[in-house]
């Protein structure tokens, strides 16, 4: 029953210490970049880490993390090795930034809502397919 118990209790700390390896953003530009580059990189926990947590959210990161997924792996190195490209950020106010952005391997442009909620910078990822 004590090995159960440590086995559980080492398992379950290796479980949250995942959460940990991740920076708290210190501003929108944190946010989103640290997004982007998970999503790059293929690393939909670190993207889902600055991402505000709502089903939606979820929904439509899993998707984008199926697509990356189906990709072959010259396509999914391309992605990981890609520039991010700041085209612009516009503060619509102090708790919402918008990131238009691109990345050197597809060079299509593409949006991002940051927001801060309880002193946390977090991507609103839904934003980015809303028409414009």
């Amino acid at each position: 029953m004590q090995k159960l118990f440590i086995f559980l209790f080492v398992f379950f700390i290796a479980c949250h210490s995942n959460q940990f390896n991740y920076t708290k953003a210190e501003n929108a530009f944190d946010a989103g970049r640290e997004f982007i580059d998970g999503s790059l990189k293929g690393d939909f926990k670190k993207s889902a880490f600055y991402m505000l947590n709502d089903t939606s959210n979820q929904q439509l990161l899993s998707v984008q993390e199926k697509e990356f997924r189906l990709k072959d792996k010259e396509g999914r190195q391309q992605l990981r090795t890609a520039s991010i490209n700041i085209q612009q950020i516009e503060e619509t106010d102090s708790i919402t930034n918008i990131i238009h952005y691109n990345n050197s391997f597809d060079k299509i442009e593409h949006t991002l809502k940051v927001v801060k909620l309880n002193n946390n910078w977090r991507v609103d990822f839904k934003y980015s397919f809303q028409k414009k």
